[in-house]
């Protein structure tokens, strides 16, 4: 489970991740109930418009920014990257603690750390391959996502907690040290022991990486996947945030829990997935898990029961993520992952944009309830979609092997095949 661990960049570069993304959280958190609560008075269409302009970048920027990975040093990037966020955290918290922040400032900075965070993305995606061993590489990815998502166990409870107790701007200005903290980590990276990926022989050029993943229906497949989740499924920071204050009335600390909780099933899901091989059954059974807890969570008589639920939903999220991220990771050339990396993070992140706001508005004219439904629909019949293309699709056929104790992607006659478990005694 922790086999990544032994490598030393690697320990050194996951310490920092588990500071950068606690503080992270905890800033969401604190950003959310700014707008929300504070700066609008309980408008979710507020909000969702603030995520929008947040992640816009992200689907303009990444695929040029994946292009760019392949061919610069991904650490150097990372750490530009890291410190725009870092004094855009620091204005910020600034101008909340100084009392002079209004809603047009945050919806800047959010804009400007959108477009930091789109270079960010698919450089941090694609170092991860330099860090250890390519035979450890998809537990590393687990780890990384058992980093966040631990941040996302402790952070929004830890947030809404010092929300109430010191007040937003403090909260903020943790989160600034945390970026300092994750800074040095990078800079503290050893450059001789890292496995950098050689350089492209020819220009990198986006549309390149585009025709190698049109090549591969088990990318189209994937990114399909981490499309339908990362725009439809996660939208977490206005569901919670309408269902906790207008659906039962509840305040920061008990928001900020919601997240926590949800970071419960999302730690177990990445611990889980840093034991495993990562396997396309684990994604659909994912996606599964999650549409059934989310249409249990729209339904929920009382804040206790969904609560309970999100952690059903923290674990068919990050399961459903962080296996289909692995296996497009391990499955790509190393002078193509920065450009498939770059599709993964806009195609996750980059939808974003259009749907938060209708998320947002949904919230305001049908009702806190719908916003979490919409969620649950739409991964629904993404299930369904996606199990009916392998079943059918003339280029993916699904093979039952008794042979084998685990599925696997192969080449077969040019045909990609996917080997399913089933278990005989």
């Amino acid at each position: 489970m922790f086999a990544s661990l032994a490598v030393p960049n690697y320990r050194i570069y996951f310490s920092g991740t588990i500071m950068t993304n606690m503080g992270q959280w905890m800033a969401r958190t604190a950003q959310s109930w700014l707008v929300l609560m504070i700066l609008t008075n309980g408008n979710a269409a507020v909000l969702g418009w603030l995520m929008a302009v947040n992640f816009a970048p992200m689907f303009i920027i990444t695929p040029w920014a994946g292009a760019l990975a392949d061919r610069v040093s991904k650490r150097r990037i990372m750490v530009t990257a890291q410190i725009i966020l870092a004094i855009d955290a620091t204005i910020l918290s600034t101008l909340v603690l100084t009392g002079a922040v209004q809603l047009w400032m945050v919806f800047v900075i959010s804009a400007i750390d959108g477009t930091a965070s789109a270079f960010y993305s698919p450089a941090t995606q694609a170092f991860v391959s330099e860090l250890v061993p390519q035979k450890n590489l998809p537990n590393a990815v687990s780890l990384n996502s058992a980093s966040f998502n631990g941040a996302r166990l402790l952070g929004p409870g830890l947030g809404g907690l010092l929300i109430a107790a010191v007040g937003v701007g403090w909260v903020m200005a943790i989160n600034v040290v945390c970026f300092i903290g994750f800074i040095t980590t990078l800079l503290l990276l050893k450059a001789e022991r890292l496995y950098t990926s050689p350089r492209p022989a020819e220009k990198t050029r986006v549309r390149d990486g585009l025709r190698y993943v049109k090549r591969r229906p088990d990318l189209v497949i994937l990114l399909t996947i981490g499309f339908m989740m990362g725009t439809f499924g996660v939208n977490f920071n206005i569901s919670d945030a309408v269902m906790a204050t207008q659906a039962f009335g509840k305040g920061p600390g008990e928001y900020g829990l919601l997240g926590s909780l949800m970071g419960v099933g999302s730690m177990t899901a990445a611990l889980g997935a840093a034991r495993r091989k990562p396997r396309l059954r684990w994604v659909e059974l994912a996606m599964l898990v999650y549409a059934v807890s989310m249409t249990i969570s729209a339904l929920a008589p009382n804040y206790g029961v969904f609560a309970v639920f999100k952690i059903f939903v923290g674990w068919g999220t990050i399961s459903t993520l962080i296996t289909a991220n692995a296996m497009v990771q391990t499955s790509v050339t190393p002078q193509m992952r920065g450009r498939v990396m770059s599709l993964w993070a806009t195609l996750v992140m980059g939808g974003t944009p259009f749907v938060s706001p209708i998320v947002g508005w949904i919230g305001n004219v049908i009702g806190p309830r719908a916003t979490v439904a919409f969620g649950a629909i739409s991964l629904g019949i993404t299930f369904v979609v996606i199990t009916a293309v392998i079943m059918h699709n003339d280029k993916i056929r699904v093979v039952f092997d008794p042979s084998k104790r685990a599925p696997w992607l192969r080449q077969v006659r040019g045909k990609v095949t996917i080997d399913y478990v089933q278990q005989t005694k």
